[in-house]
């Protein structure tokens, strides 16, 4: 059993929307509920708000490690496919260093980047095992964590953002981007499908060829950002001032 849940063979794969993946769905959806409305006694109690905020960045610093740890035992480490130069990888480095440093800067960009990569990933996975396996689980945890991150910085550390946040973002995104696909060429890795699509069937193969797929990703991009500020900033803030 124990052996199985570390394997890197692959006995039993990935199944999109099996009880399993419902059931880590579930689990992430009602945790973000409970943060949501225990926010205000959270907020207010200090060691309370300090022991969630620990949590969240012991529990991300504990996914990256242990994925590199098993990586290296499974003798699988490759520079061209196991460096954490993903979205998710880069934003659950960001969502670290949110955590500890309180950045108003990272937590607009873990928010909207976080958020869209980390959603998507969560819903479309890109993933090989299924659960019991140790990467299904590491995998759902390290994702949902890093919204649960992104959303304490909104409904515990008040982070508000504006529009100048959202185009930030985007900005920072596009930058990042950059920087990872002059590390794929130099590397001829394929880290966020920047030069071609994953060789598994994802939302992706939805926004054709390569690179008309990376264009439509600007777009998705920029209404997932613009759809987060709506839900969580413009609409709360209309119903507010509605109610005063």
């Amino acid at each position: 059993m124990f052996a199985s849940f570390f394997s890197s063979n692959v006995s039993e794969p990935f199944s999109a929307f099996s009880a399993a993946h419902l059931s880590a769905l579930g689990l992430f959806t009602a945790a973000a509920f409970l943060m949501f409305i225990f926010r205000g006694a959270i907020r207010s109690g200090s060691k309370l708000k300090q022991a969630l905020r620990l949590t969240l960045l012991i529990t991300l610093i504990a996914a990256e490690v242990s994925l590199h740890i098993w990586y290296i035992a499974s003798d699988v480490w490759n520079a061209q496919h196991t460096l954490p130069l993903e979205l998710c990888s880069l934003m659950l480095l960001a969502a670290i260093m949110m955590l500890i440093t309180r950045s108003r800067f990272l937590a607009g960009l873990v928010f909207f980047a976080g958020i869209g990569g980390a959603l998507q990933a969560l819903l479309t996975p890109n993933l090989a095992y299924e659960y019991p396996h140790f990467r299904f689980v590491q995998f759902f945890i390290a994702h949902a964590v890093i919204i649960l991150s992104a959303l304490y910085m909104v409904w515990i550390e008040r982070f508000r953002a504006t529009w100048r946040t959202v185009l930030t973002s985007m900005l920072s995104l596009n930058a990042i981007a950059l920087i990872v696909y002059l590390l794929d060429w130099i590397l001829d890795a394929n880290y966020m499908f920047l030069r071609r699509k994953p060789d598994t069937p994802s939302i992706l193969d939805l926004f054709g060829d390569y690179p008309l797929y990376i264009l439509v990703e600007e777009l998705l991009a920029l209404f997932t950002f613009t759809a987060l500020y709506i839900v969580f900033f413009v609409i709360p803030d209309a119903l507010r001032r509605k109610k005063e």
